[in-house]
C-alpha cells in the first residue's frame, strides 16, 4: 500500500488578485497625482464658470436678458443645447433656446407642463427631477429641436428663485456620454442656483416696473385741461432719487358745461413721504376728490370729509393741500383759496407786487377736527396766483449746498415776474429751484400758475382758456 501524499496547493490559489505582481509605487503616485490634477482642473473650470455666470447674470435686471445669458452659458459650458422656461405670463411661457451655434432665440409658447416629465414639478418649485427620469424619445420637438441630432440624454433642473420658482433649465446632449456625471450635475445645480436668483430678481423688477407704470398712468399730472376763460399752467418734477411718481400731485376739474357760471377747481397737494405707499395714497385722495366734486363749492366740507377718510382708513400718512376755485368774471378772475397745512398761494400783481393769500388750515389726516380759513382774491388782467409745494422752498443748495431756497428768496424772484404768461411763470420758478439745487438731490416739485388774461384773446367770448403741463 502506497503512502498517502498531500497535494501541494499554491497558497494564492483562487485569489487571482494576489497573483498579480505588486504595483509600482511610482506609478500609483503618478496615477493619484493625475486624478487630483484632473479634479483640481474641473473645480477651477467650475469656479470660473460660476464666476462668469454671476457677473453676466447680475449685469442686468431685464428678464429676457437674464434668460439669454442663462441659455447661452449653459449651452456653451454644460451641454450642446439648452432651453430656459419661466413661469407662464399672459398667453404662454417665455422660452429661450440656444444650440451648438450659440445663437439664442426667444419665444412665448403655450406649454403644457405635463408633456415634459418633471417640468410641472420644476415650475412649481418641487425638488429637481433627476436626469434619468427624462426620456429623450418622449420629449417634445420644441426641446429636442435645439440640437441637430436626437439628444442622447436630457437633464431638467429647477431654477430656484426667492421663495418662488424662477423657472426650469433643460440641458441636451446629442453625443458623448449618455448621462451627466455626478460632478457635472453638481456644476449644473450650482449654476441653476445663480441663474434662478437672477431670473427671480429680474422678474420681480419687471413686475414692480409694471405696477409703477400702471400707477404712473393714473397719478401723473393731468394735461390738456381747459378752464373757462382762465389761463393756467403747471409743472411737475419728481424727486431726484429716481422715483417717477412721488407724493406731490395736482388735479384740475373744469366747471361743468351745464353750469356756465360755476367755478373750476384746482387742487395741489403733498402727501407725506414718497415711494409706492405715498403714490397709492395719492391715488386714493384724487379719487376721493372726484367723488366730492358735487360739493366743491364748500371747501371746508370737502376737506372735512377727506380728513375723515384718512383718519379712519388704513393710511398712516398725512397730506397738505391747497384748493383754488376759479371763475372768470368779465376781465377779472375771482378766486377762492383754502390752505390745509400747505404753503399759502402767492399773488403776483402785474406791477411786480407779491402778496400772500390770507388762508391757513390744519393738516389733513392728523386731527379729528380741522380748522380752515378761505381767502378770496381777485386777479386783474396780467395778475397771477402761484400754488407750489415745499419742494420749491425747501430745495437745498446755494454756495455750500445746504441752504434752503426759502419763501423770501422765492418772493424776491417773483417780484420780477409781473405780467408773465402762466407757462413762463412756472418755467421760471422751476428753473430757479433747479439752478439753486444744482446737481444735488431734491424733493418733488410742483407749481401751478393761474392768471387772468392780460389782453383779449379770440376765444374770450364764450371760448375756453388753456392749461399746459
Amino acid at each position: 500500500m502506497k503512502a498517502n501524499r498531500r497535494e501541494c496547493v499554491p497558497p494564492n490559489a483562487g485569489r487571482p488578485e494576489l497573483d498579480r505582481p505588486a504595483a509600482d509605487p511610482t506609478a500609483v503616485l503618478a496615477a493619484e497625482r493625475d486624478r487630483l490634477a484632473a479634479e483640481l482642473a474641473a473645480e477651477r473650470e467650475r469656479t470660473a464658470l460660476l464666476a462668469d455666470a454671476s457677473d453676466d447674470l447680475l449685469a442686468s435686471l431685464n428678464l429676457e436678458r437674464c434668460m439669454d445669458v442663462t441659455a447661452r452659458l449653459a449651452a456653451r459650458h454644460l451641454a450642446e443645447g439648452a432651453v430656459v422656461i419661466v413661469p407662464r405670463s399672459g398667453r404662454g411661457n417665455p422660452v429661450s433656446t440656444c444650440g451648438p451655434g450659440g445663437r439664442v432665440e426667444h419665444t412665448v409658447l403655450p406649454i403644457d407642463p405635463a408633456e415634459v416629465e418633471g417640468l410641472a414639478d420644476a415650475l412649481r418649485g418641487f425638488p429637481p427631477v433627476p436626469h434619468r427620469w427624462i426620456d429623450p424619445r418622449g420629449a417634445p420637438g420644441w426641446i429636442t429641436g435645439v440640437v441637430p441630432e436626437p439628444p442622447a440624454s436630457i437633464l431638467l433642473i429647477a431654477l430656484p428663485g426667492h421663495g418662488v420658482p424662477a423657472g426650469a433649465l433643460v440641458l441636451l446632449r446629442g453625443s458623448g456620454p449618455e448621462a451627466f456625471s455626478a460632478s457635472e450635475e453638481l456644476t449644473t445645480r450650482l449654476f441653476a442656483g445663480r441663474a434662478g436668483a437672477a431670473l427671480s430678481a429680474a422678474r420681480l423688477y419687471a413686475e414692480q416696473a409694471a405696477i409703477t407704470a400702471t400707477l404712473m398712468s393714473e397719478l401723473l399730472p393731468p394735461r390738456d385741461h381747459e378752464l373757462d376763460g382762465v389761463e393756467l399752467a403747471a409743472r411737475y418734477r419728481p424727486s431726484g432719487d429716481g422715483d417717477l411718481v412721488g407724493g406731490d400731485f395736482y388735479d384740475v376739474y373744469p366747471a361743468s358745461v351745464d353750469a356756465p357760471d360755476g367755478e373750476s377747481l384746482v387742487v395741489l397737494g403733498d402727501v407725506c413721504g414718497k415711494g409706492l405707499e405715498a403714490a397709492v395714497l395719492t391715488g386714493k385722495i384724487r379719487n376721493t376728490f372726484r367723488a366730492l366734486l358735487p360739493m366743491a363749492d364748500d371747501h371746508r366740507r370737502v376737506l372735512e370729509l377727506l380728513n375723515g377718510m384718512l383718519l379712519y382708513g388704513e393710511a398712516t400718512r398725512f397730506v397738505t393741500l391747497v384748493l383754488a376755485s376759479a371763475r372768470r368774471q368779465g376781465a377779472q378772475v375771482r378766486l377762492r383759496l383754502t390752505s390745509a397745512g400747505h404753503a399759502a398761494p402767492l399773488i403776483i400783481r402785474v406791477d411786480g407786487t407779491v402778496e400772500t393769500a390770507a388762508t391757513r388750515g390744519s393738516l389733513i389726516g392728523v386731527l379729528e377736527e380741522i380748522d380752515t380759513t378761505t381767502a378770496e382774491e381777485v386777479l386783474d388782467p396780467g395778475d397771477a396766483c402761484l400754488l407750489y409745494t415745499d419742494g420749491i422752498t425747501e430745495a437745498a443748495g446755494g454756495p455750500l449746498g445746504d441752504e434752503e431756497f426759502g419763501e423770501e428768496r422765492l418772493r424776491a424772484e417773483l417780484a420780477g415776474c409781473g405780467g408773465m404768461p402762466p407757462e413762463a411763470l412756472v418755467e421760471r420758478v422751476h428753473m430757479l429751484a433747479a439752478e439753486w439745487v444744482g446737481t444735488g438731490g431734491h424733493d418733488d416739485m410742483a407749481v401751478i400758475a393761474i392768471t387772468a388774461p392780460g389782453r383779449p384773446r379770440p376765444n374770450e367770448t364764450g371760448g375756453r382758456g388753456r392749461l399746459s403741463a
